[in-house]
C-alpha cells in the first residue's frame, strides 16, 4: 500500500489510505479477468521485463509498453471487453440513461489510454416501431474505457442496444431491455418506492441526510406552515412545498423566486417516475444558508442548495447540478457526462500553472487575482465580470473573455475558491483529470463531507496564505498529486452521476416525510404544478392500465 506524504506545514494531518476499490459502476476495468492490467502485483506485459526492479520503477516502463502495444495497432476484443451500467436496465429511468464500455485486449488487459474515439459503436433501435427516437452519444473518456449515454424522446415496449468493435458484437451484446421503457417526460410512477430504490439501486442510508435530519426529531407540518413564513417570508426568497397523492403544489415568497424553476422541475420529474410520499416543505431560494439557530433554541427545517458550519439547513444537491442531470443532452453542454469526456490534454501534456476564471463574488477571489499578478508564471487568475466590488484595473487587471469550462483542463492545477456561498462548479472540476485545489471554507454542498483532503483534493487556508506552498508541493509530488486528482475524479464518476441526484432527493424527502407529526395540507393560496404538456409523443403507462384492470 502507497502513502501519500502530509503537505508542507500540515505535518499533524495523518497520511490519507489509498483510494478503496470504486463501487458498482463508474471505475473503468472494475471486475475484469485479472483485476486490470497488473497480476499478481506486476504489469502482466511487463512480466519478461526487469523480473528483478521493483514495482515503483517497473510500472512507467510498463505503461510505456502498454502504449507503444497500442500505437502499434493494438485493438479492443470484442469477446473481452465489458460493458456494464444503469442505462442497461429498462426500469433505471433517467433523463439521459447511461453505460460504460471498457476496453480490454486479446490477453485480457485493459486499455488505460484511448484506442481511438471511433473504437466502439452503438446502435439502439426499439425492434417494434417503425422510427426509434433515441438521440446516443459515445464519449471516450481518454482512459480506456467510454460512457453511452442516450436520451428517449419516446416510450418503447422494449430496445436493442447493439455494442460493436469493427464488425463484432462486445461482451453480451446485443443487449434486449424489456420494457416498457419510459421516456423522461411520461408519467407513470413506479408505486412501490422500495422496488424503486432497489431499481436505482440507491443506497440504503445517506450520511448527510442523517446529519441534516438530526436537528429535527419532529416535524409539526401547522405549525411550520405559520411561523416559517412570518420568521422569514419578507425578507427571503421562499417556496412552500406539499407533496399529496403524488401531485406538487406550491406557494411562494418574497420578491425573487425565478429559480423555483429548478425546484419545480425536479419534484416533477420524480412524481413521473416514483410515488413520492405525502410531505410538505419550504425551500429558501436564495444562496445563503437561513436557520442559524441553536440548540435549544427552535430550530425551523429549512431545505438549501447550500448549507454551512454556522446553520443547521437541511442541504439538496444544488440548482446547478440537478438542472444538468435533467437537461442531460438537451439544453446544457456542462454536465457530469459530457465533462468526462472534455478532461483535456494527458496530466504529462497539461500547462503546470494553477488556473481559475470567474466573477467578483467573494473578497478572497480578488486576492487570488492579485496574487496571480504578481506571480504570473505560477497561477494564472482574472474576472470574467465585474458586479460585488468596484474594478480597479491597476490592480485586478482588464476583465477576460469566458472561455469554454473544459479548456480548463489545459491546465493541471484548477483552484477553487468560495463565491458567495460555496463555488457550484466542483462537481465538474472533480470529474476532470486535473488536481483540485480547494479553500477551506464554512460553506458545503451536499457531498462534501464524503471528500477527504489530500486524498480527493488539496486544501489550502482560507484566506490563501497558504496557496503558493501548497502549489509548490503539488509540483515536488507530482506523482502524488496525479493520484489526488484520480481519486477526485473516481469520486465524482461514483457518487454524483444523475442516478444518485435522483437517489439523494428521495431519500431525503422519504426520510423527512417519516418525521412528520400530522397529515401534509395544501394551504391557502397553493397553487398545483403542472406537468408538461407539450410532448410530442405521449406515453400510456401500463401501471396505470393495470389498476384499472384490477378495478
Amino acid at each position: 500500500m502507497r502513502w501519500l506524504p502530509t503537505a508542507p506545514g500540515d505535518s499533524s494531518r495523518q497520511p490519507p489510505r489509498q483510494a478503496a476499490a470504486p463501487p458498482h459502476g463508474a471505475a473503468p476495468g472494475a471486475g475484469l479477468p485479472g483485476g486490470g492490467p497488473r497480476a499478481g502485483g506486476r504489469c502482466r506485459r511487463c512480466s519478461s521485463v526487469g523480473a528483478a526492479l521493483p514495482m515503483r520503477a517497473l510500472w512507467p516502463l510498463c505503461l510505456a509498453l502498454g502504449a507503444a502495444a497500442a500505437a502499434a495497432g493494438g485493438r479492443p476484443s470484442a469477446e473481452r471487453s465489458a460493458v456494464w451500467g444503469p442505462g442497461l436496465r429498462a426500469a433505471a429511468a433517467l433523463p439521459a440513461r447511461y453505460f460504460y464500455v471498457q476496453a480490454v485486449d486479446a490477453q485480457g488487459l485493459r486499455f488505460t489510454s484511448s484506442p481511438g474515439e471511433n473504437a466502439f459503436q452503438v446502435k439502439i433501435t426499439a425492434p417494434e416501431e417503425q422510427f426509434t427516437r433515441v438521440g446516443v452519444q459515445v464519449l471516450d473518456r481518454k482512459d480506456g474505457s467510454f460512457l453511452v449515454r442516450y436520451r428517449m424522446y419516446a416510450s418503447y415496449k422494449s430496445l436493442r442496444i447493439e455494442v460493436k468493435t469493427g464488425d463484432k458484437h462486445v461482451a453480451k451484446s446485443p443487449y434486449i431491455l424489456k420494457g416498457p421503457i419510459y421516456h423522461e417526460n411520461c408519467d407513470c410512477p413506479q408505486e412501490e418506492s422500495s422496488a424503486w430504490l432497489e431499481e436505482m439501486n440507491c443506497p440504503q442510508t445517506i450520511s448527510q441526510i442523517q446529519r441534516d435530519l438530526a436537528n429535527f426529531p419532529t416535524v409539526d407540518p401547522d405549525k411550520i406552515a405559520k411561523e416559517i413564513p412570518q420568521r422569514f417570508g419578507q425578507r427571503q426568497s421562499l417556496c412552500h412545498y406539499t407533496i399529496k397523492d403524488n401531485e406538487v403544489y406550491i406557494k411562494t415568497y418574497g420578491e425573487h423566486v425565478g429559480f423555483r424553476i429548478f425546484m419545480d422541475a425536479i419534484l416533477l420529474s420524480l412524481t413521473r417516475k416514483v410515488k413520492m410520499p405525502d410531505v410538505e416543505f419550504f425551500v429558501n431560494l436564495g444562496d445563503w444558508p437561513l436557520e442559524k439557530r441553536k440548540p435549544p433554541q427552535d430550530l425551523h427545517p429549512i431545505f438549501s442548495w447550500c448549507g454551512s458550519s454556522e446553520s443547521k439547513d437541511i442541504v439538496m444537491p444544488t440548482y446547478d447540478l440537478t438542472d444538468s442531470v435533467l437537461e442531460t443532452m438537451g439544453r446544457v453542454s456542462l454536465d457530469m457526462m459530457s465533462v468526462q469526456a472534455n478532461t483535456g490534454p494527458s496530466w504529462e501534456d497539461k500547462n503546470t500553472t494553477a488556473f481559475w476564471r470567474g466573477r467578483d463574488s467573494r473578497k478572497e477571489r480578488l486576492e487570488l487575482v492579485k496574487l496571480s499578478r504578481k506571480y504570473p508564471e505560477i497561477i494564472d487568475a482574472a474576472f470574467t465580470n465585474f458586479f460585488f466590488f468596484k474594478h480597479d484595473e491597476s490592480l485586478y487587471g482588464p476583465i477576460v473573455k469566458h472561455i469554454s469550462f473544459f479548456d480548463f483542463f489545459k491546465y493541471k492545477y484548477q483552484i477553487n475558491i468560495d463565491g458567495t456561498v460555496a463555488a457550484y462548479r466542483l462537481p465538474y472540476l472533480l470529474a476532470g483529470n486535473s488536481v483540485v485545489l480547494k479553500q477551506d471554507s464554512i460553506y458545503y454542498e451536499h457531498f462534501y463531507n464524503e471528500l477527504q483532503p489530500w486524498k480527493h483534493y488539496i486544501p489550502f487556508k482560507s484566506d490563501l496564505s497558504d496557496l503558493l506552498e501548497k502549489l509548490q508541493w503539488a509540483k515536488d509530488h507530482d506523482e502524488e498529486a496525479k493520484n489526488i486528482a484520480k481519486s477526485g475524479q473516481e469520486f465524482a464518476r461514483n457518487n454524483l452521476m444523475g442516478d444518485h441526484i435522483f437517489c439523494y432527493y428521495f431519500k431525503l424527502f422519504q426520510e423527512y416525510a417519516s418525521l412528520l407529526v400530522s397529515e401534509p395540507k395544501i394551504r391557502e393560496g397553493m397553487e398545483k404544478v403542472q406537468q408538461p404538456d407539450d410532448d410530442l409523443f405521449p406515453c400510456t403507462c401500463h401501471r396505470r392500465k393495470q389498476a384499472k384492470d384490477e378495478l
